[in-house]
């Protein structure tokens, strides 16, 4: 049997919701979680080749774009640069870039403080935020959830020029993000672990929060500003204190597998024509356009 014939195979397989929900959502998610993490940093040739083969048999990642043809691990191929030029900045001042590269979920108008998950799934600020400064500022704001598929370019970039001031992390579960999930999962991204990236622009001063959401296999959210590792194991304070600033597109973190990054902004901004659930966008293209 040829590589398709098996990849059309697992495809199919992976098509059948409840076989997918079991596989993926009723194993012991933070065990695998943890092995994966462990698992995936070895750079044995046997076992980092073997682990990649698998991977491309379940995704179809483009490694014709990666700064380097050769990996160390899975784990440094999961996270790999990409080659200049590889992803054009959007230069417009007035428009925020996606911040990754991913496939544009729920979004739009926040409802007071609700906002949806996917169609009959809400979900509220307060679930996911956890600071009423924040709470109070996205009142009848904007929003725009970007999913990373496992295939995809794991980092993630500042939309605008900007300045981090704090981070919250809360650790949680780790429910797969994927859109059988999110039709069946109250509440996902709440219960999931994740970090509330708060940064103001230095256009306007607008306060645009990024909320990296971990997903099932993804053992931590690096962040380049902070010199602790985001993970399952972490133990310190929640609320992080930063002043980190940072360019248009310029390079703040990255997820070692494919996750969820939801965007938020005060009322007054607007999406983008061309950014509509179920679409792709990249690292870079316009996402949001400024008041």
């Amino acid at each position: 049997m040829s590589i398709q014939s098996i990849r059309s195979v697992l495809a199919r397989f992976a098509q059948q919701e409840d076989f997918n929900f079991l596989l993926t959502n009723r194993l012991p998610r933070r065990l695998a979680t943890q092995f994966m993490g462990r698992f995936g940093k070895i750079e044995h040739p046997l076992v980092r080749d073997l682990s990649i083969a698998i991977w491309r048999l379940f995704a179809s990642p483009d490694l014709e774009e990666a700064a380097e043809s050769e990996f160390a691990s899975l784990h440094d191929c999961f996270i790999r640069a990409l080659k200049p030029g590889a992803r054009p900045i959007d230069p417009d001042p007035a428009v925020l870039v996606s911040p990754c590269d991913a496939i544009v979920g729920a979004s739009g108008r926040i409802e007071g403080t609700e906002l949806l998950q996917a169609k009959g799934f809400p979900y509220t600020l307060q679930d996911l935020l956890g600071d009423p400064a924040l709470i109070d500022l996205y009142h009848n704001g904007r929003y725009v959830t970007l999913r990373l598929t496992s295939s995809m370019y794991h980092r993630f970039h500042a939309p605008h020029d900007c300045r981090v001031e704090q981070v919250a992390y809360f650790s949680g579960d780790t429910w797969n993000t994927n859109p059988i999930a999110i039709h069946r999962v109250e509440k996902l991204f709440c219960k999931n672990e994740r970090a509330v990236v708060r940064t103001t622009l230095a256009a306007g001063g607008h306060t645009i929060t990024l909320v990296p959401v971990a997903s099932i296999l993804v053992a931590s959210i690096r962040l380049h500003f902070l010199d602790v590792l985001l993970h399952l194991e972490y133990a310190g304070p929640r609320f992080i204190a930063c002043d980190a600033p940072f360019r248009k597109g310029q390079e703040m973190g990255w997820f070692e597998l494919g996750s969820t990054i939801i965007v938020f902004a005060p009322d007054g901004f607007s999406l983008c024509p061309d950014v509509r659930p179920g679409t792709t966008i990249r690292m870079g293209q316009p996402l949001l356009r400024l008041p």
